[in-house]
């Protein structure tokens, strides 16, 4: 089973190609909106396991800056972003999705 993040980098790739009938564009939007759940909880997940090595961090080190840099350089950070970054391509690619399906009812209201 691929991930979310795949399965957001597949329908990106799809409507890269610019020729996305309205149809279809309805039903990556409707995909996309049912996975905003799963990358909030992916958020939910990665900021835990990132506030546990930041804390074990700020622990065994004197300087809060350099704990956050250390921090920063875990998986558990990486983590975090990717969660976010996918969370905020979702969002992005919906607002797309919903413009270009808006265009093309617009341009069926004008043809009749």
């Amino acid at each position: 089973m691929s991930s979310v993040r795949e399965m957001v980098k597949a329908m990106q790739q799809e409507m890269l190609t610019g020729d996305l009938p309205p149809t279809r564009a309805t039903e990556l939007l409707i995909r996309l909106s049912a996975l905003i759940g799963n990358t909030n909880e992916e958020i939910r997940g990665a900021d835990s396991a990132y506030a546990a090595v930041l804390l074990r961090e700020l622990e065994q080190n004197e300087k809060a800056n350099r704990a956050r840099i250390r921090a920063e350089t875990t998986e558990e950070y990486a983590r975090k972003r990717e969660a976010r970054d996918t969370k905020e391509l979702v969002l992005e690619l919906t607002r797309s999705l919903k413009y270009l399906i808006r265009s093309a009812q617009e341009e069926m209201r004008l043809a009749r």
